[in-house]
């Protein structure tokens, strides 16, 4: 889901969802990236939008949240997140 409107982003928008859930039946979740932001706190209306929009359409899974702002999608019911630099980065020069 683009739910930002970035036009470096593709997606879905909302009102195209019920359609794709029709058409493909094992669709169990949604997935969406926030603009980027310095302040974890920027992502929470887009993590909690995503969560309300999967519930409306009877979906489980919210993949959203990257290393930067996990915590908050988290509490915005995340039940996939990205945490590959938190994993994978080097502070070892």
């Amino acid at each position: 889901m683009n739910l930002s409107g970035e036009g470096s982003k593709s997606g879905v928008e909302p009102e195209e969802i019920a359609g794709y859930v029709d058409r493909y039946p094992l669709i169990r979740g949604l997935m969406t990236m926030p603009p980027l932001s310095a302040d974890p706190e920027a992502s929470r209306p887009y993590f909690r939008r995503l969560h309300e929009l999967a519930r409306q359409h009877g979906l489980a899974e919210t993949s959203m949240g990257t290393s930067q702002d996990y915590r908050v999608a988290a509490d915005e019911g995340a039940t996939y997140v990205r945490v590959g630099s938190t994993i994978f980065a080097s502070d070892r020069g």
